[in-house]
């Protein structure tokens, strides 16, 4: 006899976080080292209000190894811990579905903080809109706002409808969509 009382299983969330605006103010500073320019900083201060707000507390967070997405991580998470990844700077789309296929299907969520293009095609691949079966239906629905742009400080929040292994096309489902502009 089943237990009446079991668990059902917790969705698996995944964030996608695009770094804040950085800085071009040194132009001999390799891409990699640029820090967040002011606007940058500012947007992660709104970003980091908006994650306390809705109590946003990924169970593991991969960031690229660029001082902006660390930068960005360190703002609008505080300080959690967080797996620095290098192949992250400069993965795309598909590289970035192969990693989080390999995250521990223990895990609830998952927050990717990264760059694009790579994480606009994440999001555009994996995500379907509730009650659309195309983005030409609603021109300004959030899936149609990342397909024109998904800017910097950008935050797509997706459930997923199978489990991280099985992470392909239409697996999951754009919940929240928010970028700092919306946020001030």
């Amino acid at each position: 006899m089943e237990n009446p009382q079991a668990t059902v299983p917790q969705p698996k969330l995944l964030y996608v976080l695009r770094h804040a605006k950085s800085s071009w103010d040194d132009p001999m500073l390799p891409d990699h080292d640029r820090p967040l320019s002011q606007r940058g900083r500012k947007a992660v201060r709104i970003l980091s209000e908006h994650v306390r707000d809705i109590g946003l507390e990924p169970a593991l967070v991969l960031c690229s190894s660029a001082r902006r997405t660390q930068e960005t991580l360190r703002g609008v998470l505080d300080g959690r811990p967080a797996q620095i990844e290098p192949e992250l700077y400069s993965a795309s789309c598909k590289q970035l579905i192969e990693r989080l296929r390999a995250v521990d299907p223990a895990l609830s969520s998952v927050m990717v903080i990264g760059h694009n293009p790579a994480l606009q095609m994440l999001v555009l691949k994996l995500a379907t809109q509730p009650g659309s079966s195309s983005l030409r239906d609603a021109p300004d629905s959030p899936l149609a706002q990342i397909e024109r742009k998904f800017p910097t400080g950008a935050l797509a929040t997706l459930e997923l409808k199978g489990g991280w292994a099985e992470l392909g096309a239409n697996g999951a489902t754009l919940t929240a969509y928010v970028r700092p502009k919306s946020l001030a």
